[in-house]
């Protein structure tokens, strides 16, 4: 049975714009954020590509990675996910081509099926919509292949980009991205962070129709999770209001800024809003040291994944490093990295 102490801790971030705040802040605290994750010993930082998102600034998620990588040493940086069916293949190949040339051994490439964002947007984003989640396969398959040494007599080619080892990750909420990474061998991660209901199942279809790749010999598969820490858990409890808040205004479709934390949250959302939130939210471990120490536990036991991802919408920047810390904490004596 696997605990905190023999599996790999890793950030995703949001990039949050905060009410009251700017872009330029958002992006300083990212960086912030980063080197502290670096020095905590948490094993790659990913940032997550979402459009026409007032409340999230990694839209140019290739650009961003490239300013965290460049403020950090040795912590690997990636895209938790890029949206492949906004991009040519190519592009991405020559975006994280570029990076992996600046930043070796450092840079993970995840792709996500979806747009990232509401049709009309995603329709701004690559002009057509027909059927690109249909291409998704074929697309990634493309871009493989854009990595690959050059053939001889290939027409198009990544520059640079080609022959470099740029890690490939699936992502999903479903079953389609869990099946797609077994069948062609590589890495997984499921976003439980925000969409719980196939976690087990997807788990389960890629662990068992895994088959082995020049990429990787056995399955690795990553889950996400919130976690809101604090001193007490009071005061997590609390902090993890602006995140519902923010859940809330989405499905009223109205997303917005990140907001303070909301002691009147409870009396400001209808039961069937309640119950819809804290069904998108079940992967979440919310509390005191002690008590996010159990809960990882119990959620490592659960899944039995190779590599948690931790997630934390959290107003005060003060306060979303003091999260990060006590979940390092709580890594202490896993292996090393």
């Amino acid at each position: 049975m696997k605990g905190t102490d023999n599996v790999f801790f890793s950030v995703l971030d949001l990039a949050p714009v905060k009410d009251g705040g700017t872009v330029a802040e958002t992006f300083r605290e990212t960086l912030d954020l980063a080197r502290h994750a670096e020095a905590w010993g948490y094993r790659r930082y990913w940032l997550a590509e979402h459009h026409n998102m007032p409340g999230i600034a990694s839209a140019a998620t290739a650009v961003l990675i490239g300013y965290v990588a460049g403020g950090t040493q040795t912590i690997r940086v990636g895209s938790g996910g890029v949206m492949l069916p906004n991009h040519a293949p190519l592009v991405i190949a020559e975006q994280f081509g570029t990076l992996e040339a600046l930043y070796p051994g450092r840079i993970d490439l995840g792709l996500g099926r979806a747009p990232g964002t509401d049709q009309r947007t995603a329709r701004a984003l690559r002009r057509h919509l027909a059927n690109v989640e249909d291409d998704f396969p074929r697309d990634v398959a493309e871009l493989q292949a854009y990595f690959a040494p050059v053939r001889p007599g290939q027409a198009v080619r990544a520059v640079p980009g080609a022959g470099l080892n740029v890690p490939i990750w699936l992502l999903g909420s479903s079953l389609f991205s869990a099946e797609l990474a077994a069948t062609l061998g590589l890495p997984f991660a499921f976003a439980s962070h925000f969409a719980p209901d196939y976690l087990t199942q997807a788990l389960e279809i890629y662990r068992s129709r895994f088959r082995p790749s020049e990429a990787l010999d056995e399955p690795y598969a990553m889950v996400g999770v919130n976690v809101f820490a604090a001193d007490t858990d009071a005061e997590a409890r609390r902090l993890f209001t602006s995140l519902k808040r923010q859940f809330i205004n989405l499905r009223r479709g109205v997303p917005g800024l990140l907001q303070p934390p909301d002691d009147t949250l409870e009396r400001d959302w209808s039961e069937m809003e309640k119950a819809g939130v804290e069904h998108m939210l079940a992967c979440s471990v919310v509390g005191s040291p002690e008590t996010v120490r159990r809960g990882l536990e119990s959620f490592i036991g659960v899944t039995q994944a190779d590599e948690i991802m931790v997630t934390a919408q959290i107003y005060d920047h003060a306060a979303r490093l003091r999260s990060f810390e006590i979940v390092a904490a709580a890594m202490a004596g896993r292996a090393t990295i």
